[in-house]
């Protein structure tokens, strides 16, 4: 197949590019260069690399000039302009355009924890959530009008070699996490860990995705894109300080309510009341059905793992976030002193 992506050296998106490589398609790239480096040794072919600023509509038009492909996925766009962008530019180019939505945008507060494709879409606490659920309005609205070809996918909390998942974290990512345990400070987890999640290795998500390009059963579907296992946040944080030889860690259990309300500078509304802090299970039944075969073969013990592992490993993972530091700290001195008024 002959497939664009749009980023393509991301969090997810890296692993598709890597086996789209590995499986011998045809494969280009637009984005600014960052990481491409990265794939130019996974194949005998490298990817054809459109470098360029995709909010440039004008400079795309003419790297896309005589282009055709089977497959295109935008892994960055975040709300409509995005997609009318998208479908300006792709339009008449290709047999399936696929957007990378968010599982976020589900409802919240769920009606039942079990989701599927048809589960409501609402979010009242998210804004990125709701740009995401606008956004796929405008495709459907396409798609039942125009017959663009479009398929929606909605990854849920999605990782790889150099991101640990976490409840909460600070604006340069989750290494201040591992930090805090290793230096054997407490480490706040929201609620009281026991709401259930699940976290997807970016090498299944990329097994699922591909098995949806090219395929004709996935037109003007939704699919989300997840692992089967359940996990509560208490076992992610103990998996995490066990692997970093830390089984001892101290934890401490704070509302994610209160989180919310204090760590507005980190968007803590949207990603806790808005997505983590709800238990959810997904049902895969429909991208089994659309990929036989497909399941998930990375347990959330052997992904974080390798993450930790790949982290120590690679200095350039290891971003400090002192601010962020010293936040926990505040929130956890609070509720001490919280608990000490009262007694």
């Amino acid at each position: 197949m002959k497939v664009l992506l749009i980023g393509g050296t991301g969090k997810i998106s890296m692993a598709i590019s890597r086996q789209l490589l590995k499986e011998g398609h045809e494969l280009y790239l637009i984005n600014r260069g960052s990481r491409n480096h990265e794939l130019d040794h996974i194949a005998d072919t490298s990817p054809v690399y459109l470098t360029g600023d995709v909010h440039r509509e004008e400079e795309m038009n003419r790297l896309l000039d005589g282009l055709q492909f089977d497959a295109v996925a935008d892994f960055i766009a975040f709300d409509r302009s995005d997609l009318e962008r998208d479908y300006r530019l792709f339009h008449g180019k290709t047999r399936q355009f696929l957007f990378i939505s968010s599982a976020s945008a589900y409802q919240k507060p769920l009606a039942n924890y079990r989701i599927t494709e048809s589960t409501p879409l609402a979010n009242p606490y998210w804004e990125y959530s709701r740009k995401k659920i606008e956004g796929e309005d405008y495709l459907m609205h396409l798609y039942r009008t125009e017959q663009f070809p479009i398929t929606i996918v909605r990854p849920s909390s999605t990782y790889d070699e150099r991101s640990i998942p976490t409840g909460i974290h600070g604006s340069k990512g989750s290494f201040s996490i591992i930090k805090r345990i290793l230096s054997h400070k407490p480490v706040i987890i929201h609620g009281d860990g026991t709401s259930l999640w699940t976290i997807t290795h970016n090498s299944d998500f990329a097994r699922g995705f591909i098995g949806l390009l090219g395929n004709i059963h996935a037109i003007g579907e939704t699919v989300h894109i997840t692992s089967d296992e359940t996990v509560t946040w208490n076992q992610i944080y103990a998996i995490l300080a066990d692997a970093l030889g830390c089984p001892d860690f101290k934890s401490v259990h704070i509302s994610s309510e209160f989180l919310a309300a204090c760590g507005k500078q980190y968007d803590m509304e949207g990603a806790l009341l808005g997505d983590k802090a709800n238990s959810v299970v997904f049902d895969n039944s429909k991208l089994k059905q659309l990929v036989p075969g497909f399941t998930a073969v990375k347990r959330a013990d052997q992904g974080i793992r390798e993450t930790v592992q790949y982290i120590l490993s690679h200095p350039e993972c290891q971003v400090e976030d002192p601010e962020f530091d010293i936040w926990c700290d505040k929130v956890i001195a609070a509720r001490e002193a919280a608990l000490a008024s009262l007694l």
